[in-house]
């Protein structure tokens, strides 16, 4: 026996669902059939019950239509291995000084824990996701940036064949900050520029920074100062100014770079907000920084849409075939 009242409230509840539901179509529209990069790291990727509701969100963009692809470091986790391991813990200028026995543990921790731990959240759902290191298909290939920090690396080439197969093949991609050297070693790279180069690299059409502060802030100490958002020209201004915690440098660099080699657009998020990617991409309002190119760059080649998605009014094609659409946080 079901009681009137309780089916009232139930209808109720399933309006508010399916008005939540209208109120996203459109933006579902603009998102599904793009590719997106997101940069996974900080607080939101340590605490086990955020890091599973990050991948759920992950999976939703996939179920709509998007194809995401997972670029993570681990330096927390990496730094309690070392420490367990009695192996000294060295920065300099912000870089982990990475030494051959630093870099087996790094290999180790990010390829063979931190990796598989996001993989396995996502294939809670399914045979959803593929774990690999930027050494796989030599999708990175790196430089060692100095003598002085060991096994850290500077991007040298990305290719993007393997990455853009994965993807291709309806699976995502979960890819660990490790590259392969030109010295046919391995190197530590930062996380942050891995995501921007891929980003652009495989035709992103955009790239998300999820990290433990709400975006970025004119002055971090005045929480009345998150900007939300600004060009790439007033970004690297920010950069050449000196005002930014350490932390934000890389991030807000690799957003530049992402930008100036065509990617339409950057995130920088708080992925330890609930649900933080869901609102921003599928509502009016956002929650973090989104950085814009000064000029469109027409020249672009994003990642195909599919043969669905280029039907919809908002990917339309123009005459020549190319897609002139931007995806927009208004």
């Amino acid at each position: 026996m079901q009681f009137a009242r309780k089916q009232q409230q139930e209808l109720r509840a399933g309006s508010e669902m399916a008005a939540m539901l209208a109120e996203a179509t459109p933006w579902i529209k603009t998102a599904t059939g793009k590719t997106v990069v997101i940069k996974y790291g900080g607080s939101a990727m340590v605490d086990e019950r955020i890091r599973q509701e990050v991948m759920n969100d992950i999976v939703l963009l996939k179920l709509i239509g998007l194809n995401p692809a997972i670029i993570h470091g681990g330096g927390n986790a990496i730094s309690d291995m070392m420490g367990r391991l009695d192996i000294p813990v060295e920065f300099k200028g912000g870089l982990r000084v990475t030494g051959d026995e630093a870099m087996d543990v790094t290999r180790m921790v990010l390829t063979g824990q931190v990796n598989q731990d996001l993989v396995r959240d996502l294939n809670r759902h399914g045979n959803l996701a593929v774990g690999v290191s930027g050494a796989d298909g030599g999708t990175i290939i790196a430089k060692q940036m100095s003598p002085d920090l060991g096994r850290v690396g500077r991007i040298a080439t990305i290719n993007a064949g393997f990455v853009n197969e994965v993807i291709a093949a309806d699976y995502i991609p979960v890819i660990a900050s490790v590259a392969l050297g030109t010295d046919g070693g391995y190197y530590n790279i930062n996380a942050d520029m891995v995501a921007g180069d891929i980003a652009a690299a495989i035709g992103a059409h955009k790239v998300i920074f999820l990290t433990d502060v709400d975006g970025l802030y004119r002055d971090f100490s005045d929480k009345d100062s998150l900007i939300s958002d600004l060009t790439v020209d007033e970004a690297e201004e920010m950069i050449q100014s000196g005002s930014l915690a350490t932390g934000m440098i890389p991030k807000l660099r690799s957003c530049v770079a992402a930008l100036r080699a065509g990617v339409p657009r950057a995130h920088i998020v708080n992925g330890t907000t609930p649900h933080a990617l869901l609102l921003e991409l599928l509502t009016d309002a956002g929650v973090g920084t989104v950085i814009t190119p000064t000029q469109a760059d027409e020249s672009y080649e994003a990642h195909p849409l599919g043969n669905f998605a280029s039907k919809l009014n908002e990917n339309y094609a123009s005459s020549d075939d190319r897609v002139r659409s931007i995806w927009n946080r208004e």
